[in-house]
């Protein structure tokens, strides 16, 4: 397995791009990469060639990230503004707002099914779930505090939510804290199964395995990617490469690789059998906030693609296989 560069875009967006994800592509057209940026737009990529297909505003602070759903018809956008924005992907019609109080939208995900959308919630210490159908707030997953703080220690009274990720079979979700605990909540009847241990800093990134719902990888400040069983609560393994905060972390579609994104500038792919980076790629010249597998799917389309995107305004393209 390896990647090659495609394309990159320099001052792909005016500022830092913070966010990216890929949305499915449909019967009407390939999968598009969608990139959130601090420029306060979001915008919609062709999947080879970067062209840009369009240009959303709507904003009035930074995009802090980006989720499509798995239909390819709706995406999302939360932003520093404090709201999330659900639009229709090929009009960019306004479907939804969804309001938050202050820093309370980081990561968001739908959930595989489509018919939930959880937002990690920040310093409400929580994780938000919206329904897809009526837009409305249907549970709030809380994160226990941890156990009696001292009382001149206000920073550890709250957890500060920073991801979030649904397991594929859409019964679990796991939400990574800057205490660098991650939280695995059974969905179904909104129970917090058990708390991860293995990380002593901020948990920027989570992404379970798509081809074993067990297995889900974290990517911390500490600059450690790990392993674990989410169901048995045990660190499979801690993956070590990067010399600073790992940002980003996303499991190829065949399960065989993760590829991650660093504050060191640089993305790498780790091959999950022999548990290291075999590859690190030097497109950027500032820190690397997401990195992105194309999901499978739409006609014709065999070859892998990662994309990332940077603090240095472009983005870049990969060729994955």
């Amino acid at each position: 397995m390896k990647l090659a560069g495609l394309k990159s875009i320099e001052n792909a967006h005016e500022d830092s791009v913070w966010a990216a994800t890929w949305v499915p592509a449909t019967e009407d057209r390939p999968a598009l990469l969608l990139t959130g940026s601090l420029d306060e737009t979001v915008k919609l990529w062709r999947p080879d060639e970067l062209d840009l297909v369009r240009t959303n505003t709507g904003h009035s602070l930074g995009v802090a990230a980006v989720a499509a759903h798995p239909s390819g018809i709706i995406a999302a956008s939360s932003s520093l503004d404090s709201f999330v924005r659900v639009f229709d992907v090929d009009t960019n019609a306004t479907i939804a707002v969804l309001e938050a109080p202050p820093s309370e939208v980081w990561g968001m995900q739908f959930e595989p099914k489509g018919t939930i959308l959880a937002v990690a919630g920040g310093s409400s210490a929580s994780v938000k779930l919206w329904d897809t159908a009526s837009w409305r707030l249907i549970s709030t997953l809380s994160i226990p505090r941890p156990e009696a703080p001292k009382p001149s220690d206000k920073s550890s009274s709250k957890k500060f939510v920073l991801s979030v990720a649904w397991s594929p079979n859409g019964k679990r979700l796991a939400c990574g804290s800057m205490d660098g605990t991650i939280c695995v909540f059974d969905v179904d009847r909104s129970k917090l199964l058990h708390e991860l241990e293995g990380h002593n800093m901020p948990v920027r990134s989570l992404v379970f395995s798509p081809v074993d719902p067990r297995v889900l990888f974290s990517g911390s400040d500490d600059g450690h990617v790990n392993m674990h069983d989410a169901e048995g609560k045990t660190l499979l393994g801690s993956m070590s490469g990067h010399t600073s905060w790992v940002l980003s972390v996303d499991a190829s579609p065949d399960g065989g690789a993760i590829a991650t994104g660093s504050s060191d500038r640089t993305v790498r792919l780790w091959d999950l059998k022999m548990r290291a980076a075999i590859q690190t790629m030097s497109n950027h010249n500032d820190q690397v906030w997401s990195v992105a597998f194309r999901p499978p799917g739409g006609t014709g389309v065999r070859a892998g693609r990662l994309a990332s995107v940077s603090d240095d305004k472009s983005v870049s393209l990969y060729d994955y296989s």
